[in-house]
């Protein structure tokens, strides 16, 4: 199975932890979404997505240009699989996680399937974000392996 670690990042959390599950998982690649466009997303490739929120629940500007394609472009996304991860901070109540949740959203609008839990960390908590993705990428990958079975 191949995996993709998308992320879209304003100060580089998300890609920190891109990373590190790339390092963890070993067979994956992390992807900026601001090097991707519709086009490139493969039913064949799962799809491990991470989204900082930046500023009043905007996305970041790595994943603005994505989403802006995707609204454009309105590709048909059937057979294309992902499991999202959101980050915020929990402070911010109204727009906690809201970059994660647009882009899940605009995913699934589009037909991309999303499978396992709706990850999340939360900035003000004392939770590391490192550790939280990891785990989080390791329990949907292997909820998503058992499933296939």
């Amino acid at each position: 199975m191949t995996i993709d670690v998308l992320y879209g990042t304003e100060s580089g959390n998300a890609e920190m932890a891109a990373e590190e599950i790339v390092a963890a998982l070993g067979d994956a690649r992390a992807v900026d979404l601001q090097d991707i466009g519709p086009d490139d997303l493969d039913p064949t490739t799962v799809y491990l997505v991470l989204c900082s929120t930046y500023g009043d629940g905007e996305l970041p500007a790595s994943a603005q240009p994505f989403v802006d394609a995707l609204h454009a472009q309105q590709p048909d996304l059937t057979g294309v699989r992902y499991a999202a991860f959101g980050l915020g901070d929990s402070s911010y109540a109204e727009s906690y996680s809201l970059g994660g949740n647009q882009l899940a959203e605009c995913l699934d609008a589009l037909g991309a399937e999303r499978f396992g839990d709706f990850g999340r960390h939360d900035a003000s908590s004392s939770d590391d974000l490192v550790a939280s993705a990891v785990a989080w990428a390791e329990a949907v990958l292997a909820d998503a392996a058992t499933a296939a079975a």
